[in-house]
């Protein structure tokens, strides 16, 4: 049987990066999956692939920063699906620039998108959680949840705060048969690590600098951090709750490294990309 047969699960950012690789991973685990997100093409889109691939998937457009959006999306996924059982909390923006150029406005929109939805989906999704008897949530960080980034303040605050509210809710939620924990992914080649490194002069030379930290040598992609996601959202997790589950090719492991020359990894990773373009 597959891990998640059976189960329901909401997912914030599911429209690209790990968010849809997370989705695509759960469905072909026997989840039905809301797709939640800004962009509803998008949304779409990635719902007729599950579905071609023999799964449900509801997609939803919802700015998490909102309350009543996200309240909505969530009755809207147990209207479809008739429960649910996983909620991912993994909708994130980055916005890059010193802290004393930052606006209000502009502070409050990442703090909101990064911090308070997660607030909104697990108000919003506790009566259904506890229905289910046994259920998972899981909040997504970084490796900024433990270390400073420059130019990115308030990105930084947010995946701090992440860790200490995943121990929040692990701790007064236990009793209700619901497991809560944190991924912390590290360099990770999605869309917004792009548009991160595309405002540089050289994005690939910026990003060859940053992997040389790395002592696996290599970016991870989205579906290695989904299969982390999934981990965490089922009985292959049994016991483990109020944690945090780094995933960084070895980013963290020294306070200074450079990788020389390459890696068994990088050369497992182009051997797969040929694979997967064959």
């Amino acid at each position: 049987m597959s891990r998640l047969e059976g189960k329901v699960a909401w997912i914030s950012g599911a429209t690209s990066g790990i968010g849809e690789a997370t989705a695509r991973l759960f469905a072909c685990e026997g989840a039905k999956v809301a797709l939640v997100g800004r962009r509803l093409a998008l949304s779409r889109r990635i719902a007729d692939g599950v579905k071609a691939e023999g799964s449900e998937a509801l997609p939803i457009r919802c700015d998490v920063s909102n309350e009543q959006q996200v309240r909505d999306s969530i009755r809207l996924t147990v209207e479809r699906f008739g429960k649910l059982d996983i909620l991912v909390n993994n909708a994130g923006m980055v916005h890059v620039k010193p802290l004393h150029q930052y606006t209000e406005r502009e502070w409050d929109r990442v703090m909101a998108v990064n911090v308070k939805s997660m607030f909104f989906s697990v108000k919003h999704a506790m009566p259904h959680l506890r229905r289910a008897g046994q259920s998972w949530i899981v909040n997504v960080g970084s490796i900024s949840s433990f270390v400073g980034q420059a130019l990115t303040p308030v990105y930084t605050t947010t995946k701090h705060a992440i860790v200490g509210l995943t121990k929040s809710i692990a701790l007064d939620y236990a009793a209700d048969g619901i497991r809560c924990n944190c991924v912390c992914p590290g360099i990770t080649d999605t869309p917004m690590l792009r548009e991160h490194l595309n405002v540089l002069p050289d994005p690939e030379a910026a990003l060859a600098t940053r992997l040389r930290r790395v002592p696996m040598g290599i970016p991870l992609t989205p579906r290695d951090v989904a299969k982390s996601i999934l981990y965490l959202s089922c009985e292959d997790s049994s016991g483990i709750t109020g944690t945090t589950l780094t995933i960084d090719a070895g980013y963290l492991t020294a306070a200074e490294w450079e990788t020389k020359g390459g890696t068994k990894f990088k050369k497992a990773g182009a051997s797969r990309e040929r694979a997967e373009e064959a």
